[in-house]
């Protein structure tokens, strides 16, 4: 069973209050105390509590009169250029969907092909020679049967590529340009020129050029700019001015840094994120009324739409730019910064 303490009654010095109940483990813990303040009294050790002596100034509680520290708030924009075409597929999803294409044939209709082309006219012509190659009415499934003895086997095999889209592009291409085939009547098929798709690699991924938005189409550019000739790079960003909010200094750091050639919109009013920069040592504001231990950066997210960035009238110290990929940025930006915005940045 648990102890259960006894309480003893101790009467009080005073006449104005009644006696009290204390239990015995807090008396004698009382006794020790007064035992040792006396030991102590007697080989000449103050007492571990004496009053103050008279006339002795007590301790303030209010603040002291050094500099109070703070951070600096900064209003940052992480100006982005969205991905223009999709990802490029997978293996997987590339023999996927050719297997889906191939399957389709074998679950539909026969081609009617009477119901399309006249016998003996260029296009039944042109039809013959066509179905004679590919086997199949489908344009971009490779040579396959779908209703012969083998119309089973419609995977894709191994080192096969019908899969490859480059690959079903040329295929597309080639049957619609047939030029100069004659039909059984002496007329002549001539088909429209088809416009070739354009390249998903462009000229700027080629040679290398990061200040092109003509570039790396398939994933979200950031825009980051260089302070100082030998400074670091990061996102454009400015000290809060006045009642500034967030997103009114968004807007004016768009311009102020990257020109007026630039057709832009800030999303919304709350921030992605935020990132805390502590300096080493604390230094003294510029009014010397406070102690700066930093900089926080509140990160708004800004779409361009049209235009180009042009540093040549900016106003903020910056001497280059570049529209990176989140993979470039690493590469980009110091370890510490990185670790402060990894997160915030899209993936694609």
């Amino acid at each position: 069973m648990p102890h259960k303490p006894e309480f003893i009654l101790i009467p009080t010095n005073t006449k104005q209050g009644p006696s009290i109940h204390i239990c015995k483990t807090c008396r004698l813990s009382l006794q020790q105390q007064r035992l040792a303040s006396a030991a102590a009294v007697s080989a000449g050790y103050p007492s571990p509590i004496e009053p103050p002596p008279s006339g002795a100034a007590l301790p303030s509680n209010t603040p002291s009169a050094s500099l109070r520290t703070a951070y600096r708030v900064k209003a940052s924009v992480l100006l982005s250029r969205p991905p223009l075409i999709t990802r490029d597929l997978t293996p997987f999803e590339k023999s996927y969907f050719l297997y889906q294409r191939r399957l389709n044939e074998r679950l539909a209709m026969p081609f009617s092909r009477y119901f399309y082309y006249q016998k003996g006219t260029p296009g039944d012509v042109e039809w013959k020679r066509k179905i004679k190659e590919r086997l199949t009415p489908a344009r971009d499934i490779g040579v396959y049967n779908a209703y012969a003895k083998e119309g089973w086997n419609d995977e894709v095999l191994v080192g096969a590529n019908e899969s490859e889209p480059d690959v079903q592009v040329d295929a597309l291409l080639k049957d619609a340009e047939v030029e100069g085939l004659t039909g059984e009547e002496g007329q002549e098929v001539k088909k429209h020129e088809v416009e070739k798709p354009m390249p998903r690699i462009t000229e700027a991924d080629r040679i290398g050029d990061t200040k092109s938005l003509d570039r790396n189409l398939q994933r979200t550019l950031y825009l980051v700019v260089r302070e100082g000739k030998e400074g670091k790079w990061w996102f454009p960003n400015d000290v809060l001015v006045g009642k500034e909010s967030l997103h009114t200094a968004a807007e004016r750091i768009i311009v102020q840094a990257g020109g007026l050639n630039m057709n832009t919109w800030v999303i919304g009013n709350i921030p992605l994120g935020h990132y805390i920069y502590n300096f080493g040592t604390a230094m003294e504001a510029q009014d010397q009324s406070e102690e700066l231990r930093g900089e926080k950066f509140f990160f708004m997210k800004g779409r361009i739409m049209a235009g180009q960035a042009n540093l040549a009238d900016n106003k903020l110290g910056l001497t280059d730019f570049q529209w990176l990929a989140k993979d470039e940025i690493q590469k980009t930006l110091t370890p510490r910064d990185w670790n402060g915005v990894k997160n915030i940045l899209s993936e694609r």
